[in-house]
C-alpha cells in the first residue's frame, strides 16, 4: 500500500490519498476519473511512502490530511525539497 501527495500545478492545490498502484492511481486522477481532482489536471506525484497494510495506509493518510495547510504538511513537505 501506498500513501501520496499529488499536486497539481494548474490550481497549486494538493491532494492526499492511499492504494495499492500508485501507477495506476495517478493515471486515474489524470484521466479526469476522480471527481475531487477532475479540475486539476495534471497532478504530479511529489512525496509517497510504503506502508505494509492498508489499515496503517489509511492511518497515515487521515494524518496527513490533519495537517493540510498546517505547519507539519509544510514541514513534510519540506522533506521533498
Amino acid at each position: 500500500m501506498y500513501t501520496y501527495i499529488i499536486k497539481s500545478n494548474i490550481t497549486n492545490k494538493y491532494y492526499i490519498g492511499s492504494t495499492q498502484n500508485i501507477e495506476e492511481r495517478l493515471s486515474q486522477h489524470n484521466a479526469g476519473l476522480t471527481r475531487s481532482t477532475k479540475h486539476g489536471i495534471p497532478w504530479k506525484i511529489i512525496y509517497y511512502e510504503v506502508c505494509l497494510t492498508k489499515s496503517e495506509s489509511l492511518k497515515k493518510e487521515k494524518l496527513w490530511k490533519s495537517y493540510k495547510g498546517g505547519n507539519a504538511f509544510k514541514k513534510l513537505l519540506g522533506s521533498v525539497a
